[in-house]
């Protein structure tokens, strides 16, 4: 008995308490917490903090005196990057790879969209985009990634900048080269201080869960679902922090930037890919234009008086024209006189995105 020791209580088991005595591995692992007192309260203590700290993110987000001092491979640590480097130095080198505005911005946003507020997990700090698995994930197209990121190391290595802040650095640099050819000046915001991540550091089956199989900003489903796509933009959107008219004029912008997942031509409403332009938004909001099924969630927009097919679309796409509140948003951006307002807007939107782990930065 708990409270009477003299008192003898058979024991009563579930089959959960059962397999800690007859399957052969955790019987193993049970006779040594049995034999060794110390070792099964430091496991307990550990296993304890991860089930009551898991879902705060980084340790740098912990207060108080009895933060931990070491670092913990479920945290996803990550070292200090650098700060006293030239980014305009870096910028300038990285616009001479040649590298297109639609490699630059995919490669950033890939890096900066595992990030989820639920538990504080992903994100671009660490570049873990060029790690086991994430390097491999189909969502962020190996062979692309592969050859922005060899044209990203030597610039690091040559500028002491961090890998992670090279990678957001180009995403800049493309949006400020694509806004530049729809005749805007725009400086895209930038914080220096990410580091780069090692697979010592990193737990590779851990991050299995983080892995995109879907991304509405880059007109992408892996697979066929039985959640509809649009749902599932909604739950990226959440996951990333960011409210509807922030999903809209991102998704506007991604569209004519050339980021497609695939290089597909869905929902390219443009004649001028890689220009920061609202030509998205002035299309879809076109009463000229008709849009008809074409099977496979794909849709046609044609010419409403001709019948001419203009360009092809997703259910993501459509969704910001159909749905009330996002189009409302979408015709916003729309407007001869806001072609600023949904620059400036893109951009702070961005750097949202960009900047959704830097808890640094609070």
């Amino acid at each position: 008995d708990v409270e009477d020791p003299s008192i003898r209580r058979n024991p009563i088991m579930t089959d959960a308490d059962m397999a800690m005595k007859v399957d052969p591995i955790y019987r193993e692992i049970s006779e040594r917490f049995h034999k060794d007192f110390d070792y099964f309260t430091d496991v307990f203590a550990r296993a304890w903090f991860k089930l009551t700290h898991r879902d705060m993110g980084p340790k740098s987000r912990y207060l108080g005196p009895d933060v931990p001092a070491e670092d913990l491979i479920w945290q996803d640590p990550v070292p200090a990057g650098p700060t006293g480097y030239d980014v305009n130095a870096v910028k300038s080198h990285i616009a001479a790879t040649g590298l297109t505005v639609g490699e630059m911005v995919a490669t950033a946003w890939d890096s900066a969209r595992t990030f989820r507020g639920s538990d504080m997990r992903g994100g671009a700090n660490g570049a873990r985009i060029r790690l086991a698995p994430q390097k491999d994930w189909v969502g962020n197209e190996p062979e692309r990634l592969a050859k922005v990121l060899a044209s990203y190391q030597p610039i690091a290595a040559e500028t002491g900048a961090s890998i992670a802040d090279v990678i957001i650095i180009g995403g800049g640099v493309g949006i400020e080269q694509a806004a530049a050819a729809a005749g805007f000046d725009v400086s895209v915001p930038f914080s220096a201080g990410r580091g780069d991540a090692t697979d010592e550091m990193t737990d590779a089956d851990s991050f299995e869960p983080l892995e995109p199989v879907h991304d509405g900003y880059r007109n992408w489903l892996k697979d066929d679902y039985a959640v509809s796509a649009e749902e599932l933009l909604l739950d990226r959107t959440q996951l990333m922090g960011l409210t509807a008219p922030e999903m809209v004029v991102l998704i506007g912008g991604m569209r004519v930037l050339g980021t497609n997942h695939g290089g597909t031509n869905h929902g390219v409403f443009t004649d001028r890919v890689g220009a920061l332009s609202n030509d998205f938004f002035v299309n879809l909001t076109d009463m000229a234009n008709t849009w008809t099924p074409a099977g496979d969630g794909t849709y046609e927009i044609r010419d409403r008086a001709t019948g001419d097919p203009k360009w092809t679309a997703t259910r993501l796409d459509l969704v910001l024209g159909a749905n009330s509140i996002l189009r409302s948003y979408a015709e916003v951006y729309a407007q001869d006189d806001n072609h600023q307002k949904f620059i400036n807007d893109f951009t702070a939107a961005w750097t949202k995105v960009m900047n959704a782990d830097r808890f640094d930065l609070d």
